[in-house]
């Protein structure tokens, strides 16, 4: 119960700043160009606060953070009195009103910019790019590439960590081929990928190419125990040494793991050694269900990982111009990615499995809050980003349709007709509740 509050929180409080941050976009430009805005909300449903500006905008903070919206003076919706006329939106120029139109998307795009300025100035922990395990038969498999092979290059987009080398990898989903240099046994070594058949699923990039990035593996000594499982029950501590389960020695946390999962309800003599001293647990594993339908026995515990070998790690912190720099490429990479995804979802090359809806939100939110001060940063701008992106697409009740009339207007010299703007609404909200149901259902699939 405590992981689902703090993950609900950690969502609210993400929504939360970015729907600010995007309104306020709107709201600081609409104002800088003599639009007098009635209201500024953020949330729907019951007002949980609401106060009022010397200027008169009312601003209100509402029971559900799913949302926001700025109410600006409209001639088409509202009563407005001759000397408010100047002050209502649908009067301003069409240069103007882009301005404003536009102001939400950018506000979100100059946030992300700050969230990762700040994420460089305190420092960012990352992993070199080196391969664990290739899967046999996978398409880096033969390719020869190699386990302990440290990937530097993705064609000519050279990458440091994991993440640099996952949003390199997005850009050539769908290619007929794919060239990764890396460096083995300290030479620079080219390697050909047949990518015909690389297919992404749920955002599995590098499991798509047969790649498992190196990790340290685990040890069988106990570093958690899960309060009220099966491990705490029979008296299992943190800092047990694992040696055998019903007499078979053990070799790896992988052996255990699998003796385990295929003892559901089973009664195991578990031989541990404690402060030096080796004695023998009985442990009745409990049961849950996997995700392909398999009962599994579940014990409760977690491992000691072995320590990251020297140099695998590092840490990416710079000065305040060096970070501001690498903040305006990160941002400009994610927002040339998100806009590179969106094509190849309706070209095809990434099946629709990979949309993510609020679920994913909130537990992406939930697990980088825990992570930490950095971590939550790289993840609000990750989504900061994209939600950017979204409002900028050519739908027309997202901001990108209003931009898509304005520009009409701007080409045409008088505005689309109210009656095309109305059904371009109803098919906008068509096509928008249908992805975001497509995104719930793969929400509750994930689960």
């Amino acid at each position: 119960m405590p992981s689902v509050i703090w993950t609900v929180a950690s969502f609210v409080v993400c929504l939360g700043i970015l729907i600010f941050v995007h309104e306020y976009g709107h709201f600081w430009v609409a104002r800088r160009n003599g639009v007098k805005v009635l209201k500024f909300a953020i949330g729907f449903g019951k007002p949980l606060i609401t106060w009022h500006d010397k200027l008169g905008t009312e601003f209100s903070i509402g029971l559900i953070p799913l949302g926001g919206y700025v109410r600006m003076l409209d001639t088409r919706v509202d009563e407005v009195a001759s000397e408010d006329l100047p002050n209502s939106f649908n009067h301003k120029r069409v240069g103007q009103r882009i301005a404003v139109v536009a102001a939400g998307p950018m506000a979100n795009f100059i946030f992300a910019i700050f969230a990762f300025l700040l994420m460089f100035l305190i420092g960012v922990p990352a992993v070199k790019p080196i391969v664990g395990e290739v899967e046999s038969n996978s398409i880096s498999a033969q390719a020869n590439l190699l386990p302990s092979d440290e990937i530097i290059a993705i064609e000519d987009n050279t990458v440091v960590d994991w993440e640099t080398t996952t949003f390199a990898l997005i850009q050539y989903v769908g290619s007929e081929q794919l060239e990764i240099t890396v460096k083995r046994n300290g030479i620079d070594t080219n390697v050909l990928l047949n990518t015909k058949d690389w297919r992404v699923d749920e955002g599995r990039v590098l499991q798509g190419l047969g790649i498992t990035p190196y990790r340290p593996q685990p040890t069988l000594v106990i570093q958690q125990v899960v309060e009220a499982s099966a491990a705490e029950s029979a008296g299992l501590k943190v800092s047990d040494e694992l040696l055998s389960i019903d007499g078979a020695a053990l070799d790896s946390w992988a052996q255990a793991v699998a003796v385990i999962s295929n003892s559901a309800q089973q009664k195991l003599q578990i031989k541990i050694r404690r402060d030096g001293v080796e004695q023998d647990i009985v442990v009745i594993p409990n049961a849950r269900q996997s995700t392909d339908g398999f009962t599994q026995g579940y014990l409760g515990v977690a491992p000691v990982m072995e320590n990251w070998p020297k140099g695998y790690v590092f840490e990416q912190q710079y000065a305040i111009f060096p970070a501001l720099q690498k903040s305006m490429e990160r941002t400009w990479a994610l927002i040339s990615l998100s806009f590179q995804m969106i094509g190849k979802l309706l070209s095809g090359d990434i099946g629709l499995n990979n949309l993510s809806g609020p679920i994913s939100i909130a537990q992406g939110a939930g697990i980088s809050a825990q992570s930490g001060i950095v971590y939550f940063l790289s993840f609000l701008a990750l989504i900061s980003v994209n939600l950017g992106v979204v409002n900028l697409l050519p739908l027309p009740i997202l901001d990108g349709g209003h931009l898509m009339y304005f520009f009409i207007e701007l080409i045409r010299g008088k505005p689309v007709s109210e009656r095309v703007q109305e059904m371009g609404f109803r098919i906008g909200a068509f096509v928008l509740m249908m992805i975001m149901g497509i995104a719930i259902i793969n929400d509750f699939a994930r689960l």
